[in-house]
């Protein structure tokens, strides 16, 4: 009988806790910039995107000895952690909560949280090297995690979400941008969990298909907790787009075709699955909570 996914998703989180504990640990530092890195790791993320890795392994290899994955999951972490970070900051998006806890350069500096994000950056691309894994995938792996957070991937998507403010974007548009910005890195999770299994061409291209519609399925979702929830369930300011002029999915769409695209894309997810067994039930589960949960 598989796994619970909540079961599944606490001994994920467990893990890759564990591997950013060892890989960042407290240290001595003269600085507060290891501590601001720590504090923006450890304030109570969901840990998608490493999830999605170990859950692609295994839907790939359900054998896979899951300490392989550790790194691969705490990379991509600390990648979205220093997205976070400086998505934050006052010239950016100026945000002072993140889930439910004062932002680092409310924390601490605007200065330190700008290095505390570099920090983390770096700290993505040298766990890749430092794994067991043959030389050939770790170029593999770091190519994957290149192309999904750089210029074609969430930097992209983070400037083309800045010169959209107070700017009308078509439905084609936004989802341009939401690819990139929020699915290109959920892409790369998956495919590194992929390519860490040993997945072929095949494997690759239908979880890429399965990634690219949670991907933005995600960001749907967001959308429409920005307009449903409240800032206490959220961890961050309720309504913070709409007071930005940021366009969105429930701003062009409203929100019952929002969540009617919602769903579709949830059923894209599910059929690009097809070609998988019991190997790939957290995937499935996985698209199911991201478009079913609350915060």
């Amino acid at each position: 009988m598989p796994q619970d996914f909540s079961q599944f998703a606490s001994e994920c989180r467990l893990r890759v806790d564990s591997a950013l504990d060892q890989y960042l640990p407290v240290g001595t530092d003269p600085t507060q910039l290891r501590a601001a890195m720590r504090y923006s790791l450890f304030n109570g993320g969901k840990r998608v995107r490493p999830i999605l890795a170990y859950a692609a392994a295994l839907a790939v290899k359900p054998g896979i000895d899951l300490a392989l994955v550790d790194p691969i999951a705490a990379s991509v972490e600390s990648l979205h952690s220093y997205s976070l970070v400086h998505d934050d900051l006052p010239a950016m998006d100026d945000d002072d909560l993140r889930r439910g806890k004062p932002t680092c350069h409310i924390a601490f500096n605007e200065a330190t949280a700008i290095l505390a994000g570099d920090g983390l950056q770096t700290l993505a691309f040298e766990l890749l090297t430092s794994t067991n894994l043959d030389s050939r995938v770790q170029i593999e792996l770091v190519r994957a995690l290149v192309q999904g957070s750089g210029v074609e991937g969430m930097v992209l998507g983070q400037a083309i979400d800045l010169a959209a403010v107070d700017h009308r974007l078509d439905l084609a548009q936004l989802e341009t941008m939401h690819r990139h910005k929020t699915g290109a890195l959920i892409r790369a999770s998956v495919a590194m969990g992929a390519i860490c299994a040993g997945a072929d061409g095949q494997q690759l291209q239908a979880l890429d298909n399965y990634a690219a519609a949670i991907g933005l399925a995600f960001q749907v979702q967001d959308d429409i907790l920005d307009v449903i929830s409240d800032t206490n369930t959220l961890g961050k300011q309720q309504g913070a787009d709409i007071a930005r002029n940021k366009p969105t999915y429930v701003s062009l769409l409203g929100l019952d075709a929002a969540k009617a695209k919602a769903s579709e894309l949830h059923r894209q997810a599910l059929g690009a699955l097809e070609a998988f067994d019991d190997s790939a039930v957290h995937l499935r589960q996985l698209a199911s909570y991201i478009v079913e949960r609350s915060n």
